[in-house]
């Protein structure tokens, strides 16, 4: 719930999906951020999006508002901020209901000041969270991280794995992952965090067609041995090496392994340089 008695002055108010560098934008010209939660969020699900800014953010649950009209929307946001005397939104800005209202009518139903922030291209694409999803479904991650400013990232929890990596191959950290929207099938160079510290690490994700069939995602740090983990554990996204493939004998799958250790160690040192 949004703390009536606080002194906000200014906010800025959109899905925020993503956190990218056009939200970025939106977010560096105001105090606070009002996020209109569709649940639809895929990129940051939910309170996630706070882990990319030190704004105070407050949700309004879409469910919960899509009823109000233009004029009622804009009354909402003076009552929760009672000194608010800013509003910073997106070109492509739309709310009330049957999203009627735009950035313009904001400017005309909001007594105070509204800055509408242009359209944003990075490498000649325009800034949106639905295009970041579309890359990433293409597996064009070396785009979508551009659009995003950072490295995608999601997090999750351990879970046993089949065993097989310690036994046959790598060990491996499998996660369960929930709420996001994940890249596409295969193999990545990448960081998996713990704690405070980052590994350089192989990430697989995708249907084990070479074993049991199951969907897993799995990161094997490079060079480095620890053991049994726990709690949140962050995979970041840097290079997408191959896709996902199938291999008829353990002994290709295990040469594929170590050739694909030996990209990401390289990959990843030329980040580092």
């Amino acid at each position: 719930m949004i703390r009536i008695d606080n002194h906000i002055r200014s906010i800025a108010v959109g899905s925020f999906d993503g956190m990218h560098v056009a939200h970025q934008e939106l977010i560096r010209r105001a105090e606070a951020v009002t996020v209109v939660e569709r649940q639809l969020g895929s990129l940051t699900p939910g309170f996630k999006r706070s882990w990319y800014t030190d704004r105070p953010m407050d949700f309004y649950c879409f469910e919960k508002i899509r009823g109000l009209s233009a004029e009622a929307f804009v009354e909402l946001l003076k009552r929760d901020y009672p000194r608010l005397e800013k509003i910073v939104v997106g070109y492509d800005f739309r709310f009330g209901l049957g999203r009627d209202g735009s950035a313009e009518t904001l400017r005309e139903l909001f007594e105070g000041e509204v800055e509408i922030l242009p359209e944003i291209r990075v490498e000649g694409i325009p800034v949106h969270a639905r295009t970041i999803r579309h890359l990433l479904r293409e597996g064009e991650l070396g785009k979508a991280n551009a659009l995003l400013g950072r490295r995608y990232t999601v997090d999750g929890e351990p879970v046993p794995g089949q065993g097989l990596g310690r036994r046959e191959f790598v060990p491996t950290i499998n996660l369960r992952v929930k709420g996001y929207q994940l890249p596409a099938e295969g193999v990545y160079a990448g960081y998996t965090r713990i704690g405070n510290e980052h590994f350089p690490s192989v990430i697989f994700l995708g249907y084990r067609h070479s074993t049991d069939g199951s969907f897993a995602v799995e990161t094997h740090l490079l060079d480095r041995q620890i053991g049994p983990v726990s709690g949140r554990i962050f995979l970041e996204f840097a290079e997408y090496l191959r896709p996902n493939r199938r291999f008829d004998t353990p002994q290709e799958l295990k040469e594929q392994i170590y050739a694909d250790i030996e990209e990401a160690m390289e990959k990843l040192e030329k980040i580092r340089n």
